[in-house]
């Protein structure tokens, strides 16, 4: 079994004494900016959104903080089963799936509804990172290196698409190709697949999109074209964004989202809500919070000394800057509408846990960040 040689610190009050706090106080504001916007979605009540948020994220922040005290041998072990066992469950969701706003992404295991797909993010990133890890660095260029993570990405990428959910694909697919990149391929292999990824992507959305998505392409290039259909989501973004000026309009005074101008407002516009309640001001407040955060995990990736260690950190913050950086440019107009919501602020549960669990991994990453593993382990560890 591939192993963590004994690295300070090894005791609970230890660990917790190396605990990144002014990470988990950066995560901890983020978590109540999003509570306190859904109050304000919902006009000045807890139902139905902020309660039930902030359950889900005070679950998600106690499981981030038991995540950083597990030692990295463990995710190390379970990688490639958690992998596939995810894997198995985006098959379910193609056969016993739950349909609902016209995809079929979730299953239902008793009252828990789950959604895969985002489950998919973190366990790709331990797979790829425990690859990489065990893989000699003059191979990581070769055939194996390449062809094993490929099918890694693409077998879920696959399913994912199928749901479809073309926003959840892309980031599942670059945060793939990211990995690959930071564990050391060459720049040649990166180009080609740059090329091979454009051209794929021509060819996707000519053929392999469901119609409303093509629409949604379209529409982001000229959304006055349908401005009471395709186009209305990003017309009453800007709308509410443009109102919102300097400083904004103040906390629960937004008109365009409480007279029900803008839709999901407290999912995927989220951002524009806030923004047109805060003004240019409040926007930029809270990209600076997450700016922050995602400057704090890039050091971790620094200090970490095994190679796993900084693939997962890096993984994980990749997919975290992808969701802020998609999200915030949606609802601006500068990229097409695809469902992605904004980290810890936006409504949702599955989305809510994974992404605290893996900011967890980042954390650990960094209480254990002096553990060096040996190489080698069979499938299990």
């Amino acid at each position: 079994m591939a192993s963590f040689a004994q690295a300070v610190p090894r005791g609970i009050s230890s660990k917790l004494f190396e605990i990144n706090w002014a990470f988990v106080l950066l995560v901890l504001l983020i978590g109540v900016i999003g509570v306190t916007m859904l109050y304000s979605v919902a006009g000045g009540g807890w139902e139905p959104w902020a309660i039930r948020q902030l359950t889900r994220f005070s679950m998600g922040f106690c499981l981030m903080l038991g995540v950083a005290m597990v030692p990295p041998r463990f995710w190390m072990a379970i990688a490639y089963p958690a992998y596939l066992g995810v894997l198995l469950l985006l098959v379910g969701v193609e056969v016993i799936g739950v349909t609902a706003m016209g995809a079929q992404r979730w299953l239902e295991i008793g009252p828990i509804r789950m959604q895969p797909s985002e489950m998919m993010k973190i366990t790709l990133v331990l797979a790829m990172a425990r690859y990489y890890h065990d893989l000699p660095p003059e191979k990581v260029s070769s055939i194996i290196g390449l062809v094993v993570p490929a099918v890694m990405i693409g077998a879920p990428v696959a399913l994912i698409v199928k749901q479809p959910d073309l926003g959840t694909s892309v980031l599942v697919a670059v945060t793939g190709v990211a990995i690959m990149f930071l564990a050391g391929i060459s720049w040649k292999l990166i180009i080609a697949g740059i090329v091979s990824g454009l051209v794929g992507a021509v060819g996707l959305i000519r053929f392999g999109l469901e119609p409303y998505q093509r629409n949604r392409i379209m529409t982001f290039l000229d959304p006055e074209t349908d401005p009471l259909g395709a186009g209305y989501h990003i017309l009453q973004s800007k709308i509410a964004l443009g109102s919102g000026g300097l400083t904004g309009k103040g906390y629960m005074q937004g008109t365009q989202s409480h007279l029900q101008f803008l839709p999901e407002k407290q999912t995927d516009f989220i951002f524009t809500m806030l923004g047109e309640e805060f003004g240019l001001v409040g926007g930029i407040g809270v990209l600076a919070l997450y700016a922050l955060l995602l400057g704090h995990c890039i050091m971790i990736a620094i200090s970490c000394k095994s190679m796993f260690l900084r693939l997962v950190t890096m993984g994980v913050t990749t997919t975290f800057a992808l969701y802020v950086f998609i999200n915030a440019s949606m609802v601006m107009g500068l990229v097409p509408v695809v469902g992605v919501p904004l980290p810890m602020i936006s409504y949702g549960g599955t989305v809510m846990i994974v992404m605290l669990g893996g900011l967890g991994l980042i954390l650990g990453a960094h209480v254990h960040r002096g553990a060096e593993p040996s190489k080698g382990g069979g499938l299990f560890g």
